[in-house]
């Protein structure tokens, strides 16, 4: 396998993964008509599938089905990695540049031995051992501690960046922190600091009375579309008690999260006859897990609208639909 680098943007200070085994995949750089159903590889040829167990490159982690013999999910290694356990994280510099190579993992969290399931249409109980599979494998990997960050994130759809039709999400785990993390920490420092109170919670007390963008609700989460959105429908899951850290979250409320994030993800399905979305848990890097300023939730952006010219150079973004109509039309 090529070795991948990550080199730093010198005018943004983002970095940038290189992951040359990437390009393996027949897919990459082809054009595509959308279709979920054709869309990917067939059941029978698909490496997610059980009876296809040669074909993955690692097992970390299997959970037991509660329908059946056999497991429910499955965590392995990411045949096409952006980022390798196998590398350092000691930083070069090639003249003014800087650079490291590419440290990490990257692993697929197979939601369902059945190919043709998805969150939205899976039984409850089935959802909650996806969440249970998530929250497992975070707290191990970010035990090592070289380990600054942990992503756990859901792409379905072509439009949202899927390869394969089997229902998967994936977990990165990278050994430095990325700029828009931290300058989402640094805003929410700012904030605390004028304030003594967490960005998040605010947000998240204003949101449960106004109750103009709510969606949905239980004992532990609320779910809202943001009031400045950045694309039609997306949707935030909060946890009402104040919590940095995805790892720290309870039995209790794991079986909630995985409730209401059916809950959303079948509105969806429903409402929007199955769009392609991306989700993305966004929490707290190492050594911020304690912080009250920092506050993890669930971030879901349907893949309806495409950024143009103006959106990608400015950074702005143009929703054509208001967050209040979004949520009526969810609601209805």
């Amino acid at each position: 396998m090529q070795s991948g680098q990550i080199r730093l943007n010198k005018v943004t200070k983002e970095w940038v993964i290189y992951a040359p085994s990437r390009r393996k995949r027949p897919q990459d750089f082809q054009q595509k008509s959308h279709n979920k159903q054709t869309s990917g590889i067939l059941s029978r040829d698909c490496p997610f599938c059980p009876g296809n167990e040669h074909k993955a490159e690692r097992i970390f982690l299997e959970m037991p089905s509660r329908h059946h013999k056999g497991w429910q999910t499955r965590v392995v290694l990411n045949k096409f990695p952006a980022l390798t356990p196998d590398e350092d994280r000691e930083r070069s510099k090639e003249g003014i540049y800087l650079m490291m190579p590419g440290y990490g993992q990257h692993e697929v969290i197979i939601e369902s031995p059945d190919h043709h399931q998805d969150l939205a249409t899976m039984p409850i109980e089935d959802v909650e051992t996806v969440i249970e599979t998530y929250h497992k494998r975070y707290v191990t990997l970010m035990q090592a501690h070289k380990n600054m960050m942990a992503i756990i994130f859901r792409n379905h759809g072509m439009k949202a960046g899927a390869s394969l039709s089997h229902p998967h999400s994936q977990m990165i785990v990278t050994g430095m922190v990325p700029q828009n993390i931290r300058v989402r920490e640094q805003e929410a420092q700012r904030y605390y600091d004028q304030w003594q109170r967490c960005v998040y919670c605010d947000i998240l007390e204003f949101e449960q009375h106004h109750r103009r963008r709510v969606i949905a609700e239980n004992e532990s989460f609320l779910a809202f579309i943001p009031f400045a959105a950045d694309v039609p429908f997306e949707t935030w899951i909060m946890p009402k008690e104040h919590e940095a850290d995805f790892g720290s979250i309870s039995a209790i409320e794991k079986s909630h999260f995985a409730l209401i994030l059916k809950n959303v993800l079948t509105r969806l399905y429903d409402k929007l006859s199955d769009p392609d979305y991306n989700y993305v848990i966004n929490t707290a890097a190492r050594y911020k897990a304690e912080e009250p300023q920092i506050h993890w939730y669930c971030q879901i952006s349907p893949r309806l609208t495409t950024p143009a010219g103006f959106e990608l150079g400015s950074g702005i973004s143009i929703n054509p639909s208001l967050p209040e109509i979004d949520a009526d039309f969810l609601n209805s």
